[in-house]
């Protein structure tokens, strides 16, 4: 009879695993409440704050990868550690706008309308698969796992730039429907 061997994840993969379900699925719960929460009128300035952590976000991304194809690891770590750290708070204004302020309709029309919405579905459904790829970067990079940081950056950086960019595009296209 075969034994069946099954093989153990290290402990930080199981982390990494379970935080890149969790997230999504906690913002996908907490943005499915119906009943708003009554945070105050301050809330309303989140989507502009949202909009420059996007634009931030992509900056310091060329920045950390123009800082590591020229050799300056100590930069390149602190601009992505910054990156990481917007990422963050990006998702805390996040939650917080969504929980206490009704969805804003796109207004648009004619062609701008199918451009805006494939935007808005690819940039919804990347920022779920980059959590995966972002914290094992992350990981590896700060263990000096240099070939395993490679492989996520591999995937990280064009998702997560591509994330960053299209929020800031999808934020500018419904900026003139917020009330």
């Amino acid at each position: 009879m075969a034994t069946l061997l099954i093989e153990k994840k290290p402990k930080y993969e199981r982390i990494i695993n379970i935080l890149a379900i969790a997230i999504p699925v906690a913002v996908a719960v907490l943005l499915g409440i119906r009943q708003k929460i009554n945070l105050g009128e301050w809330t309303k300035v989140l989507p502009h704050v949202i909009g420059v952590i996007n634009s931030l976000t992509a900056i310091l991304l060329l920045a950390g990868f123009y800082l590591i194809k020229n050799k300056n690891l100590k930069a390149h770590r602190q601009t992505m550690t910054t990156a990481f750290i917007l990422g963050a708070v990006f998702l805390v204004c996040y939650i917080l706008y969504h929980v206490s302020n009704e969805s804003t309709p796109f207004g648009g029309q004619g062609m701008i309308r199918p451009i805006y919405y494939f935007l808005l579905i690819s940039h919804i459904l990347l920022s779920i698969v980059v959590v995966w790829f972002v914290l094992r970067a992350v990981y590896f990079g700060y263990t000096n796992q240099i070939l395993q940081h490679r492989k996520a950056v591999k995937w990280a950086l064009p998702i997560w730039l591509y994330v960053s960019i299209s929020g800031v595009l999808v934020y500018l296209m419904i900026s003139p429907y917020y009330i």
